[in-house]
């Protein structure tokens, strides 16, 4: 029976507020010799999910190891590389593995031992369904790291020279359509999903603007300055960019924004800000709440003022559709909280199931890239299905 999760619960036997932990590694024979290992993950200190950065240290020909420090409480995950996202380490035959996951509840060694490497042959090898371009190095006021967008062009564009196209703008950009780019290997397929329906004749024909993140991701996806600023570099500078180099529809009727995790945390609030510009969002696995762990074992949120924001919204209702879901498992569960409470502020102002608003719970599923791709067709659908 294939394990959706790899989960290793870690047995307290000391209670300390500060507890080690150590990641060990027995690495399979066809390892090359000059290889070094690292550990890529969802902490500053397991290099928020950079596959090359956290270097792991060698024991012996067969073993590397790293030692953690953390508070009680923590709950963690990762992935072992050769320092790529081509090069995971893999513990299922002919199958890419998810995160592992860590609940810190005392000392212990966490001893992992892959059978084998992305690189052998293991790893889906996808390419990229249809035409793409890109745009480099673009800057917007107030932000820090200049951005690339991947644009994907539907079916039709390069045909029909007289069409015009609806826009649908995703944050994470690099982890849209291509696995090559995507921070774990494994894209949203939003590519394959959306050229199927579009030729099956059940969705009207897009064109998808991905915005690469960067190290400001967190704080630029959130009801921050940073988050305004990205959010009027998508609205200034990106969306002028779109529609005078493409052949869009750029009314506010024709353009949506799409994101999961913080990326739907940002795309509520773009819609929210500027229903001017964007008509629609499509949030999966929203982050309106996040629970951090402190040193003393207890949950705090930094997500809440965009909850605050809607719980005080007494104007009249906007003109605008959200799509909501979640999953339910791991940190799908720890997000249910926030996803339940924006979900009740919205019927109270009158967002209608089925009408301007969709809330769907995917049981089982986890929070990445894989269970996004199995349900994306769903925001895409309600965004621009037809009828």
């Amino acid at each position: 029976m294939r394990l959706s999760l790899l989960t290793i619960v870690l047995i307290s036997s000391i209670s300390f507020a500060q507890v080690n932990v150590t990641i060990r590694v027995i690495v399979p024979e066809s390892t090359p010799k000059d290889a070094e290992l690292f550990i890529a993950g969802d902490k500053p200190e397991l290099g928020n999910w950079d596959p090359g950065l956290v270097k792991l240290n060698r024991v012996n020909e067969s073993t590397w190891e790293r030692s953690f420090s953390s508070p009680l409480g923590v709950r963690a995950e990762f992935k072992i590389t050769r320092g790529s996202w081509n090069t995971q380490a893999v513990y299922e035959k002919g199958a890419l593995p998810p995160n592992t996951v860590v609940e810190v509840q005392g000392d212990t060694v966490v001893e992992l031992r892959p059978i084998a490497w992305s690189d052998e042959g293991i790893e889906p090898t996808g390419k990229i369904v249809g035409t793409v371009q890109y745009h480099r190095g673009l800057k917007g006021k107030g932000l820090q790291y200049d951005r690339d967008v991947i644009v994907w062009l539907p079916p039709s564009y390069e045909k029909e020279t007289a069409r015009r196209y609806p826009v649908l703008y995703m944050h994470d950009g690099q982890n849209v359509f291509d696995p090559g780019t995507s921070f774990i290997g494994y894209d949203w397929r939003v590519d394959d999903v959306a050229d199927s329906l579009m030729r099956a004749g059940k969705m009207r024909e897009i064109i998808i603007a991905g915005i690469y993140n960067s190290p400001d991701r967190t704080l630029e996806y959130s009801n921050t300055e940073k988050g305004r600023a990205y959010g009027a570099f998508l609205v200034n500078t990106l969306k002028p960019l779109i529609d005078s180099t493409y052949r869009t529809m750029p009314d506010r009727s024709n353009t949506a924004v799409m994101g999961s995790s913080m990326g739907a945390h940002i795309s509520f609030l773009l819609s929210w800000w500027h229903p001017d510009v964007f008509s629609q969002a499509g949030c999966l696995s929203a982050a309106f709440w996040t629970p951090n762990v402190e040193a003393d074992g207890k949950y705090r949120s930094y997500n809440d003022e965009t909850l605050d924001e809607a719980r005080s919204y007494t104007g009249t209702k906007k003109d605008i559709r959200i799509y909501l879901d979640n999953g339910t498992e791991g940190l799908e569960a720890e997000l249910q909280p926030g996803v339940d409470t924006m979900k009740a502020e919205l019927e109270k102002m009158g967002y209608a199931i089925g009408k301007d608003f969709e809330y769907f719970i995917d049981a089982k599923a986890e929070h990445n890239e894989r269970a996004w791709a199995a349900r994306v067709w769903r925001p895409l659908m309600f965004m621009f299905g037809k009828d």
